[in-house]
Formats: C-alpha cells, structure tokens, sequence
C-alpha cells in the first residue's frame, strides 16, 4: 500500500476553522456557492432592515413635539425606499454581471469617478460593520447590569472577528447561521405593528385629528416654510433607512441563476419588508404615544406599551425576544459589509486601483485579503471610537449618498444617450432623475449636518483613500510602459509563427538533449525575452523546451463556469503560439497549462509531472527589474517568482532566475 503524505498540524487546523478547498474547476460550483432570493435578502437584505431600529427613532424624534408630522416623514420615507430599489432595479438590469456603486459610475461616467465612489462605498462599509456590531453590543448589555459595560467593546471585538471567520469559509456558511434570527426580527415586529393597529384601530380618527391639528400648530409657529425645513430635516435623519439598498446590485454576482431575476425579486423583499416595518412602527410611535425615556429606545417603549395587560410571563418574554431579536439583526446587518466590501475591493484591484492582491481567492473561493481588511478596518473603527455608537452614526451613511447620487447620475446620463434606440427611455429617466433628485438633497443634508459633528472625519478618510487609489493606479501606469518596451518582440515571434503550418522545421525530440522548462504567463514580451535570454546565456546547451502557463482565476474572472473556460482557452492559445514559434525555429517544444487560484500551488503540482517525462529538466522563469526599488515595488508586485523558486528548492529543483531590465 502506498503511504499517504502526511497533513502538516497547521493545515489540519485551517481545514477545521475553515473548511475543505473548493474547486474552482467544478462546474456545480458555482451553483453550491450563490444564493437563492431568500437568502441573499438574509445576506444582503439585513443592512437595510436593521435600520428601522435607529432610523425611524432618529427621524420621529427630530420632530420635536410636532410628532404627528411624522405621517409626512413616513410616507416620504416609504415612497423614497420604493424609488431607489425601482432605480437600482433598473441597474440590475442593466448590469447584470454586478452593478454596484463603482462599476456604475466607471461605466457611465468615467474611471476615476467610478474610482471615487468606490472609496467612498468602501468606507461605508466599513463603518456599515462597526455600527452594526457596535450596536447590537449596546443592544445586548442593555440587559446587563450597568457595572459590566466596560466588557462591552470585548463583545464588539468578538464579533468582528467571529463574523470575519465565517465570511472566510464563504458566503453561503456565513448567511445559513444568521436565518433563524433574521426569521425571528421579521416576525416579532410584523406581529407588533399587525397587533398595534388591530388594537388600536378605533383610534385612526384621533391621529387624523391630531395631525390636522400639528399641522395647524407648526404652521403657526413656524411659518409654511418652517414646517416643510422640519419635515426635511427630520426625513434627512432617518437617511440611515436607505443605506442597505445599494448591497443588492452590488452583490449580483454571488446570486443564483438566472441572476437578474433574482436580483430583482431579492429588491422586492428589501425594500417591502423595509418599507412595511419602518411605516408601521412611525405609525404604532403614534397609536401608542411613544414618548423618549432615559436609557431606553423607541422601539423598547413601543414593546412595552404594546404588551401592557399581558398576563405574565408572556409579555416579558416577547419584549426579551423582540428586543435581543433587534440586538442579533444588527450584528446580522455587518454582513453587508462583508459580502460587498471585498468585492468592490477586488474589482477595483482588478482595475489597478488598489493592489491586484486583493482581488485573489483563497482555496475557499472567496477575496480573503479583502474579507481581512473589512475585518481589521472595522476592528480599527470600534477601537478608536470605543464602540461609540453616538460617534460611529456620525461617521455613518454619508459615503453611501456619493454613491447613490454618482450612480443615478450615470443612469440619468446613460438613458438620455440611448433615447434614439430605447422606446421607454422617458420612464426610465424619470425614474432614475427622481433618485438622483431625493439622493442629492438627503447627501447635502447630512453633510451640513454631520460636518462639524465629526462628519468631516469620513470625508477625510475618504479622500486620503482616493489619493491612494490614485497614487497606485498611477503606479501599475507606469509598470505598464516599462512592460509594453518588451512587447515589440510579440509582433515579431508572431510574424514567426504565423508561417504556413505545413512548413514545419521543429526537430524531433532528444531524450539525450538537455529540457529548458519555462514559466510564462501569457504570450508577451516578457516570456519572450525570458526565452531568448536562456538561448543567449546557454547557447544551443538546450535542445527542448516546455513552456509552463498557469490561468490565475480571480475575482474578475471567477462569475461562471463559462468564464473558467474562456481563461483555459486563453492559456492554451499562449502555450500554442510559444511551440509554434519555437518549431519552426528548428527545436523541439511542447506546453503545459493548467488553471487555479493560487499559482505556487498549481506550478508545483505541474512540475512533478514535468519532470517525469524530462527528468533532467532545469525551469527558468523571468523577472522584470525596475528602474529603481521602492516600497511601492516591494508591495504592489508578488514577486511570485522568488515564491516559486524557494518551494522548487525545497524539493531539489534546479530554478534559476533570469533579470529582464527594462529603463
């Protein structure tokens, strides 16, 4: 019996925090990793719904005693819900490959705006996760006795990295668990607002009285003007309400198939579930005449309102469900920020504007570099503000509303382009203008309201990020140039190798001759110079040659089975052109490629096989060396040949390192 290599401890302890290596070359893959409509409105749907804990209670208090304009709030609130889902609906249709924030306005506006509202939704994210979890450790020691609070941010803390690790074993492990609380938020506060009204409908006259009679006071006191200032000041509050809705476009790519369908039914479900919840509680804060009460929420008076003449324990059992329901949605809520925040992060690497590290996937198949930063920058966030609820909201939902309104711009922009070829162009601009009117006005507000609140801090984070974005797109620009200097061999081989195929003047293959094996990655100025190189330094030594290519997959091309395939053809096509220019040459050559997500990994297994049929084989591989060495090289690049090199001499594989200068 053949003995098994052994498992290393630390591998065995990554399978078991993690989970077994996935595939990326099963096709059923794809399918095992998305998420039905049900639960990517778990996933993504949570962000939003959550923030009917605080966003309702912020805008109902902003009314000052005129509580009964909060009918005008409401509805404002519920018909602006419907109009960015019907406006981000029509991206998803647009896009359907993914159309969030970034890929929207680099699309239809330009690159570098795209860029800035990437920055801005990342930061978003961000803080989408640390108020999240910082709120729902508030919600939960709430219950505590009060000399425990310092213990608080250790909660918070956990969090984060509890969620970061089930992010880390994918998308579908980390939104099973969360079902079962998102189930129980949904239907405590659906039987809460059915059960307030029913009890209380006798009483609709009296807030239409009341109402009529707020207006009549306000209107008095304020003027006409003053009231509409209260009203919009108070809908601009509740802004927080809106912020989970842009996840769905952004998240298509993790959906099932068909994708727009489900995008779109997945919208349904937000922004319905969304809308009935916050008109329901602005309604119950109403029926009940929910008043503030020192150290309590809105929702905590209404729950104890609505269960006064329960017989116990029952009404105190509902209010503890309810209430550690809307503590669990919260922390729930951060997984928006998880599942959109890498991959905006990795599109984007994929752009050149962060560092092409961040758009690789872990053997788990998903961004781990970019899943680790959300996590690390959100630790961050709750360390510095202590887990600061009242200082994260101010940091919060700003960013959001620059890529709302770039977004709508860019379809305001894109249909008025298309107005010649598109019959409905007139109904769907309006749609998207009336967006982009409601997402303009809510930003404006927030940012004169927040400014000198700490709000400036979010817009100066975000703009040292969008320097940094600027400074390494700049960067890989100009790896770019250097690179294209050694592409002017591409046109020659080309030449070469185009040649009719029935002229073949290949020799026949030597098991005397030494094997020159090369890695390459593409068919490219690189490759090739690494090849004329090893006939330069070694002379006619070399009689054979395997080229070796490994298909990197990626965030940008991990979105179905089909773009898997394209990349294997891709590489093959590579392989073909080195051996057909290399036959007709006069030497022997034959290709090798495979595909995979971690390249080390992949060349290591492809060389075992390599050197059964070459046993005497010697690998070459190519560096290019910059002008000078700075940071930026250090870290931008992976260097993986260096990698490849010290794991082949590991194992007693020659490797050798060849310099291509480039000035």
């Amino acid at each position: 019996m053949e003995n098994k290599p052994k498992t290393s401890l630390a591998k065995r302890i990554k399978t078991a925090v993690i989970g077994q290596a996935r595939s990326p070359l099963d096709r059923h893959v794809f399918h095992s990793l998305s998420l039905v409509a049900f639960f990517a409105w778990v996933g993504l749907g949570a962000d939003g719904l959550s923030s009917s804990c605080y966003g309702p209670e912020e805008a109902f208090l902003a009314l000052g005693n005129y509580h009964y304009l909060s009918i005008f709030v409401a509805l404002g609130t519920v018909l602006t819900i419907f109009l960015i889902s019907a406006s981000y609906s029509q991206i998803i249709e647009l896009f359907p490959a993914g159309g969030g924030g970034y890929l929207v306005a680099s699309k239809l506006l330009s690159p570098g705006v795209g860029m800035v509202s990437g920055c801005a939704l990342l930061i978003d994210y961000v803080f989408t996760i640390a108020i999240s979890i910082a709120s729902g450790s508030d919600a939960l020691f709430s219950f505590l006795p009060v000399e425990w609070q310092p213990y608080k941010i250790y909660l918070a803390v956990f969090g984060v990295f509890l969620l970061t690790l089930m992010n880390i074993r994918g998308v579908r492990e980390s939104v099973i668990p969360l079902i079962p609380i998102f189930l129980i938020f949904v239907g405590t506060h659906l039987f809460a607002i059915v059960y307030g009204i029913f009890v209380h409908a006798g009483n609709f006259p009296h807030v239409w009285n009341s109402t009529a009679s707020d207006i009549h006071l306000a209107g008095t006191n304020l003027g006409l003007f003053g009231m509409i200032f209260l009203i919009l000041r108070a809908y601009s509050m509740g802004a927080g309400t809106f912020t989970g809705i842009e996840a769905v476009s952004n998240g298509l790519p993790i959906l099932r198939d068909p994708k727009v369908e489900t995008g779109k039914k997945t919208m349904r479900y937000m922004s319905i579930s969304l809308a009935v919840t916050v008109l329901g509680l602005m309604i119950t804060y109403l029926l009940f005449d929910v008043n503030r009460e020192a150290g309590k929420t809105l929702n905590a008076v209404l729950m104890e309102n609505i269960v006064l003449g329960w017989p116990n324990p029952y009404g105190y059992f509902f209010i503890l469900v309810t209430l550690i329901s809307e503590a669990m949605i919260l922390f729930v809520a951060a997984q928006a920020g998880f599942l959109d925040g890498p991959r905006v992060l990795a599109n984007m690497a994929s752009d050149r504007w962060f560092p092409t590290k961040f758009s690789s996937l872990s053997d788990r198949l998903v961004t781990q570099n970019g899943l680790l930063l959300m996590g690390l920058a959100a630790l961050m966030a709750i360390v510095f503000t202590h887990g600061s609820v009242h200082i994260l909201v101010v940091l919060y939902s700003i960013n959001v509303f620059i890529t709302f309104c770039l977004s709508q711009l860019g379809m305001v922009r894109h249909w008025w382009n298309v107005r010649e070829s598109v019959r409905t162009w007139k109904k769907k601009i309006a749609v998207n203008g009336l967006g982009l009117t409601l997402t303009s006005f809510i930003l404006i507000s927030i940012i004169i309201i927040k400014f000198n609140q700490g709000g400036w801090i979010t817009l100066l984070i975000t703009g040292a990020l969008v320097v940094f974005a600027i400074m390494v797109k700049r960067h890989y620009r100009e790896t770019a140039k250097l690179l294209n200097r050694l592409d002017s061999l591409v046109q020659t081989a080309s030449s070469v190798g185009s040649v009719d195929s029935s002229v073949k003047t290949a020799c026949a293959f030597d098991p005397g001759a030494k094997t020159a094996v090369l890695l390459v990655n593409g068919f490219n100025g690189l490759g090739l110079h690494t090849l004329f190189n090893v006939i330069r330094f070694f002379g006619k030594e070399f009689k054979n040659f395997v080229f070796l290519e490994i298909g990197v997959i990626d965030a940008g091309n991990f979105k179905g089975a089909q773009e898997v395939d394209r990349l294997k053809l891709q590489s093959e096509k590579d392989i073909e052109r080195y051996v057909s220019f290399m036959n007709h040459s006069g030497y022997y050559a034959q290709g090798c490629c495979a595909i995979g997500i971690d390249v080390i990994e992949e060349i290591e297994k492809v060389c075992a096989q390599t050197l059964e049929h070459f046993p005497g084989a010697v690998f070459f591989g190519g560096q290019l060396v910059f002008p000078q060495e700075t940071v930026w090289n250090r870290w931008l690049h992976n260097y993986t040949v260096f990698a490849i090199q010290r794991k082949l001499y590991q194992k007693g594989i020659p490797f050798v390192i060849l310099p291509i200068r480039v000035y």
